[in-house]
């Protein structure tokens, strides 16, 4: 190995130096001369210098303390420098190593292996005081982006598990959110004297903006409701939650559907004053940008008259005992949108072998395989292939057929409904 002029190399191309801030540099090489050329510039230019005169002997000394920079000779005795690169990059660590390899060979094919193996930089010897210096300012800036790197990395990390601790808290609660909703549908199946009521609540997330329920109205009369709220999420469930209270079947003195007679008795006020009612009341009381549809019906028990108030809501189905299927309504404006907006209400007759289907748009609208969404037509269609399901049973057949026609379990909207099957029973509640 040929030793260059100490006029010629490392030198003093900067005699005032700067400082490195105690970066710390191994400097490789089987010349002992060579070393302490290098060594005394990087010192002179405020580097922290460990010396090895061989690969193996510089392995030892970055297994028990990590360089910042390294300069080894590439043709050494033993472990020459690109094997000692190679095992260099095999260790460990979090922290980046500067590799500059000393060497007399300029060929491409020569280069390209020093860079297969993981070097940054090449130095051709004899070296140059001021291009090491280059050379060495070069790595600096390259050790500072990963040091900067490594901190935007390990804050990015951090933030993520803050965010994710976050999520599973939300999670969480949304979880126990999602039973309380489900909660205020406390019973999705009964048997009345007239005939048995099925309920279905199924949110598209944790929890959804659609409620169904019904309550005791008259004697031999059932009150039914259908609401679905605006938009997805935490709001609109808060804003159900705030609504079931209008039209608890619980606390007859607080549902607006309901009137108090002089014998302390309740009886179903007319629909479309109900939902007039309610609409004003959440125009005044109610500090929300959400809207909702609503359908309210009374059953009288006896005779299979309901009474309907149709507020946005989709259009009521009744399917009869033939297997003949009814959809109608006046449709009407949704409910918290306008003050001052009047609603009708019209009348249907049930007969013994009938069905009342009150569904939210989650049904009509659910999108098929093919991208059209259901509708009603193919909701007649569903509706006559399930013509002999009952209660409960119905709605979960309904769901099968919906996950069938989507292609997939995951509805982009809630999906609730009401079923009542009119049995005639002269025995009324």
């Amino acid at each position: 190995m040929s030793v260059p002029d100490q006029n010629t190399t490392a030198g003093d191309p900067d005699a005032a130096g700067s400082t490195a801030s105690g970066r710390l540099v191994l400097v490789v090489d089987d010349s002992r001369l060579q070393r302490k050329i290098l060594s005394s510039s990087l010192t002179r230019w405020g580097y922290d210098v460990i010396e090895a005169d061989s690969g193996e002997a510089a392995m030892k000394i970055c297994l028990s303390q990590r360089p910042d920079l390294i300069l080894s000779d590439w043709v050494m005795p033993g472990m020459s420098g690109i094997e000692f690169c190679k095992l260099f990059r095999s260790l460990s660590t979090e922290s980046y190593g500067y590799f500059i390899l000393l060497t007399s060979k300029s060929e491409k094919d020569e280069v390209a292996e020093g860079l297969d193996a993981g070097a940054d930089d090449f130095l051709t010897k004899p070296v140059d005081g001021h291009e090491l210096r280059a050379r060495i300012t070069a790595g600096e800036r390259i050790l500072k982006m990963q040091s900067e790197l490594s901190a935007k990395n390990q804050m990015i990390s951090e933030t993520l598990d803050e965010l994710q601790r976050l999520y599973n808290s939300l999670d969480s609660d949304l979880i126990e959110a999602k039973k309380l909703q489900q909660s205020l549908v406390r019973e999705r199946h009964r048997a009345f004297p007239g005939g048995n009521l099925s309920l279905l609540l199924r949110s598209s997330g944790h929890v959804g903006g659609d409620l169904v329920g019904f309550y005791p109205a008259a004697a031999g009369h059932l009150g039914l409701y259908a609401i679905d709220v605006s938009g997805h999420g935490i709001s609109s469930a808060l804003m159900t939650a705030r609504l079931a209270g209008y039209l608890s079947g619980s606390a007859p003195d607080q549902n607006i559907a309901l009137e108090k007679l002089p014998d302390e008795t309740y009886r179903s006020r007319p629909p479309a004053d109900a939902i007039e009612t309610l609409n004003e009341l959440v125009l005044d009381e109610m500090e929300t940008e959400h809207y909702f549809t609503l359908m309210i019906a009374d059953i009288d028990l006896r005779s299979g008259r309901v009474v309907l108030g149709q507020a946005g809501h989709p259009h009521p189905v009744v399917q009869r005992r033939d297997g003949r299927i009814d959809q109608d309504g006046p449709g009407g404006f949704p409910v918290g949108l306008m003050s001052g907006v009047t609603f009708s209400q019209f009348e249907m007759q049930l007969q013994p072998g009938d069905r009342l289907l009150i569904l939210s748009d989650g049904v009509t609208e659910c999108p098929t395989h093919t991208g059209d969404m259901l509708g009603e037509t193919g909701l007649e269609a569903l509706l006559h292939d399930l013509r002999a399901v009952q209660g409960p049973a119905f709605f979960e057949a309904l769901i099968w057929s919906l996950t069938e026609a989507a292609g997939h379990a995951e509805f982009p909207d809630d999906v609730s409904g009401i079923l009542f099957e009119f049995h005639g029973n002269e025995e009324a509640m």
